[in-house]
């Protein structure tokens, strides 16, 4: 459109008229201007004869130095560059070369992005183009490009490590002319490439034996002041970390945007079809075995998931990079992908680098012990060896290096003990020796390994085939990386991730179990194929039983499990589709609906003793459906509480979770509530009571498995569970975690925060044990919370501690929920309510003002100040003017104002002058005159209005008592008034 109005603009026209034409339409206004500018932009992409003209008439109208244009391109560069034709792509570096010639401020940005387009471990024709012509206007600007210090060292760094891909002999005279510009700027601006940090001699080892960065390798190692005076030498450079810009510059915007999906979308389980695309997209050719180390230097160093991402089923970031190693088909390149992984440990400075990027290392090496033990020795083994031969002459830093990184991990808890890591009966005896000799530190340990969760929410599985096409995840859905955008919907939004997932779709088909059924013997084969052939419910149980039966018998061959698994997974394909529940629930509906052939296995495990041989041959064979087909676990749930057979056998989920490959009940469990609430929350809410009370240490410590539920259900089913917990059939919250369950669910939508709230007022928890939760809420992020709060606290007896938190909220003029729960209590309870006031006034009162003005200013959460209070009691003061309410002429309120009064600075005084002039009138009228101080100095303002002292209350001998020894000590106040004034200025 905007090249049709510049067009239509200049039609017709000579040079000179359309040039005057142009300048006055884009005076019209802004929007006239990015329409010119951006209709010329149009032109110079798609009509290369007129590119020159264009450019020369861009550069005579624009009137923002090029901003509009290059917002344009850093767009397409990031979103449309792999669409875009090749006219297309050829004019748009022209036009990036023209910008730099023309030193248009903004171009380095530009040429970043561009440079970032150019991807590792690709040699295909379009990409080596790029990578020339990028270098070409490099080379040619060198002038231009020195004047940048981020797109020398960005430049550097691009193309170290490009060097590493240009090794063939048609491409020597590329490579040449990319060595001779690296060496180049490092030997010019070697502290400008500084920045870089350690991932510099990563690059530079992997270039080392060209001849002319070997020069400059040595350089570095023995003779450091050559490159720069104020270089060190390599310690200096190893103990600097990158920064994410360089991580993340050798990643093309598709390949960051699809890993970022995966590790902030994508469910545990679910990965398998999206790593297969990655693998197709970017990792099937010999060439791109160098980009492995891109990807896990990335995962690592710049992909740092949120707490909420953390404790999800999303997929964690070790299972990525595992997978990732497990496609190293090169010993060279599965070197130097574990070298990326442990690349932070090796010089690791607590108070400098972060946990998460070594996490992913340990993470991986421990969750891979189960399943792959064999990665998890390779990684250990390279871990013991590369601390003697990284760099020799640093073999005591690397190793201290390392011995930090271990101990960083256990201080945060990542891994509660390495002993089970380091010494265990799967690795061989070599490697344990080795291990022992290392780190003697972590291999004893009085207590097997507890995990405190910060990425891994499940097991990974590595392997490509552990998981069917069709059944690797909780539903048969497919999903795909979409290649197209709907530009019309996208229109005017936010930059989101563009992914598909295609809707799942249910064809009714015969079971293909020919693949598998060929790999068992002979009589298990008949009566696979006897069950396939069997089309009654009775029948297929009766088969079923056989098969069990056969399962059992000593003489079974366990490899065939696998196999045995995949043909029922097939089978009952159609029993895991629909509803498990009956519409109607009775005893004979429920047993009923727990009569299908794969009931069998639950019912004969049910059966048999836990030390029966049988027993766990049975959990094994579970085990492996469980991995064909991961609904079979809410299943199991369901039977074991619906069925009569099964009563008082939950504690069998347990083992179930134990055998399966994820090998915890807490992560087990997790997935199997979320693959139930995505299929049925009607069964979700009926599992729910015997969940909570059969797994209380699993389910009440964290607001994992609430949120499911809340998420879900609607207000009859809130109803119900709120039934459950009124009869005592269900706890959902105690009284050690609500309140971070609480806090948690403030990040949660409406209607889940709000029956989270309903639930918890089902139980008989004290209010107090929550109370604390104010200090977190903020009235314009959380209503929900201060509502449910406000209704709940006018029932209750105001407490000194509940008082206490609801005044250490900030005031604001809009938030009035501190003002409406002190007016409710003030005239519902308005004694109890001035004895806690004046306690908590007197106690802010004598402590020191820069205490008290430093302890809230340090504190993230609300703290109560004296200030605070004053200003609250003043909004309560407004709102009870002109009511019948005689709160402030209560004695405790008037001692406790007297008492501020004689120590607060004038500042104070001035500004609470209506507040204090109802003590001092109450002081005037109930003190004697040589004890009493003198009113016009403390307050300037007219008393008119003020309530009236109530003589009645000086009659009570105890409030006559309190008044005496409070006048009795006139002194101390004043001394501590004259000593603070300063201070209290200043905080003021």
């Amino acid at each position: 459109l905007s090249g049709s109005i510049t067009t239509s603009i200049t039609n017709g026209l000579s040079e000179r008229e359309a040039n005057d034409a142009l300048t006055a339409h884009v005076c019209k206004g802004p929007q006239q201007h990015e329409e010119v500018c951006l209709g010329l932009f149009t032109l110079l992409l798609t009509e290369p004869p007129q590119a020159q003209r264009c450019y020369r008439d861009l550069t005579l109208v624009n009137r923002d130095g090029m901003n509009v244009v290059l917002i344009k391109i850093n767009q397409i560069l990031m979103e449309k560059f792999l669409k875009l034709q090749d006219v297309c792509r050829t004019q748009l570096v022209w036009l990036v070369r023209e910008l730099v010639k023309s030193g248009v401020i903004g171009a380095d940005g530009v040429l970043m992005t561009l440079m970032k387009q150019i991807a590792g471990g690709d040699i295909t024709s379009k990409n080596l183009w790029l990578a020339e012509n990028v270098l070409d206007i490099l080379v040619e600007q060198r002038e231009w490009v020195l004047k940048s210090g981020m797109l020398v060292a960005m430049s550097v760094y691009t193309y170290l490590r490009l060097i590493v891909d240009h090794g063939t002999p048609s491409l020597l005279p590329l490579r040449q002319r990319e060595v001779d510009f690296c060496v180049g700027l490092l030997r010019e601006r070697f502290m400008e490439c500084f920045i870089i940090g350690r991932d510099l001699v990563r690059l530079l080892q992997n270039v080392a034996r060209i001849p002319e960065m070997e020069l400059l390798w040595r350089d570095l190692l023995h003779n450091p002041q050559a490159l720069s005076p104020q270089f060190t030498g390599l310690l200096q450079l190893l103990t600097s970390r990158t920064s994410r810009k360089f991580l993340a510059c050798r990643l093309t915007p598709d390949m960051e945007t699809k890993l970022l999906f995966m590790t902030s979308r994508v469910r545990f389980g679910q990965q398998k079809r999206y790593q297969d695309w990655f693998q197709r997209q970017y990792l099937s050719t010999a060439e791109s075995q160098s980009l492995r180390c891109d990807l896990i230097r990335y995962i690592c160093g710049v992909v740092h998931p949120s707490n909420e991402v953390l404790s999800s089923d999303i997929l964690p970031r070790w299972a990525i990079i595992g997978w990732l190693l497990t496609t190293c088909t090169s010993n060279v390149a599965a070197s130097n992908a574990k070298l990326a992984l442990f690349y932070d440990w090796l010089f690791f400075n607590p108070e400098k680098d972060s946990i998460m990027n070594i996490e992913p290392a340990i993470l991986v090496m421990h969750h891979s012990m189960k399943p792959h033990p064999a990665i998890t020795a390779t990684l250990l083994d390279f871990m013991c060896r590369i601390i003697p031969h990284f760099f020799p002459p640093l073999e005591v830093q690397v190793r201290q290096g390392v011995f930090n990184s271990l101990n960083f991990i256990m201080e945060k808890r990542v891994l509660a003990h390495l002993a089970p890591l380091f010494d265990n009966p799967k690795l061989d005896r070599e490697l344990r020796s080795m291990l022992r000799e290392r780190f003697p530190e972590f291999c004893s340990s009085p207590s097997p390994p507890t995990e405190v969760k910060m990425e891994e929410s499940v097991p990974m599985e590595m392997d490509n085939h552990v998981l069917d096409k069709e059944d690797g995840c909780y539903d048969n859905t497919d999903a795909t990386f979409s290649d197209d955008e709907e530009e019309l919907n996208n229109k005017g939004k936010k930059r989101e991730f563009r992914f598909h997932q295609i809707k799942e779709t249910f064809i009714d088909e015969p079971a293909d179990i020919t693949p598998y059924v060929d790999q068992l013997d002979e009589t298990l084969k008949e009566k696979v194929l006897q069950l396939q052939k069997s089309s009654d419910t009775e029948t297929q149980c009766e088969v079923m039983q056989e098969i069990v039966d056969l399962i059992l018998e000593e003489d079974f061959e366990s490899e065939q499990m696998s196999a045995l698994a995949s043909c029922l997974s097939e089978l009952f394909k159609s029993h895991f589709r629909g509803d498990v529940l009956p519409e109607e629930i009775s005893e004979e509906s429920l047993e009923e609906s727990v009569c299908k052939p794969v009931c069998l296995i639950f019912r004969n495990l049910c059966q048999m003793q836990e030390d029966n041989s049988g027993f766990s041959v049975l959990l094994d064979m579970l085990a492996e459906l469980y991995q064909k087909q991961p609904k079979i676990g809410y299943h199991l749930l369901y039977y074991l509480k619906a069925s009569k057979a099964a009563a008082g056998k939950m504690s069998l989920y347990e083992s179930f979770a134990q055998a399966t490959a994820l090998g915890d009940l807490h992560t087990c469990l997790m997935m199997d509530m979320k693959a139930c609430q995505e299929d049925d929350v009607r069964l979700l809410c009926y599992l729910t009571p015997s969940i909570y009370s059969e797994f209380p240490d699993e389910t009440l410590r964290s607001g994992e498995l609430l949120n499911m539920i809340v998420a879900v259900i609607d207000s009859t089913q809130l109803q119900e569970l709120m039934c459950h917990v009124m009869m005592g059939n269900l706890v959902m919250f105690r009284k050690d975690s609500v309140l971070n369950i609480l806090i948690q669910s403030l990040d949660w939508e409406t209607f889940e925060q709000y029956s989270t709230w309903q639930l918890f007022l089902a139980h008989s928890i004290p209010l107090e044990t929550i109370i604390p939760i104010l200090q977190h809420l903020k009235y314009k992020e959380h209503p929900e919370a201060l509502s449910c709060l406000l209704l709940q606290l006018r029932r209750e007896n105001p407490s000194e501690e509940m008082v206490k938190m609801v005044l250490s909220r900030p005031c604001h003029q809009e938030d009035q929920f501190t003002t409406s729960i002190l007016r409710h209590w003030a005239a519902k309870h308005d004694d109890l309510l001035a004895e806690h006031i004046k306690a908590l006034l007197i106690k802010n009162n004598n402590m020191p003002r820069k205490r008290q003005s430093l302890r809230s200013s340090s504190s993230k959460l609300a703290q109560l100040t004296l200030e605070q209070m004053l200003e609250h009691l003043d909004c309560l003061r407004l709102s009870l003017n002109n009511t019948k309410n005689n709160f402030f002429s209560q004695t405790p309120i008037l001692q406790a104002l007297q008492h501020v009064q004689a120590s607060c600075d004038e500042a104070h005084k001035m500004r609470f002058s209506d507040l204090f002039s109802l003590a001092e009138e109450y002081e005037d009228s109930s003190k004697p005159p040589k004890s009493r101080r003198k009113a016009p100095a403390s307050s300037p303002r007219s008393r008119k209005g003020a309530a009236a002292p109530p003589a009645n209350n000086e009659d009570d001998s105890a409030s006559s008592s309190a008044s005496e020894e409070e006048d009795s000590k006139p002194k101390p106040p004043k001394r501590k008034r004259k000593g603070s004034s300063a201070v209290g200025s200043d905080s003021d």
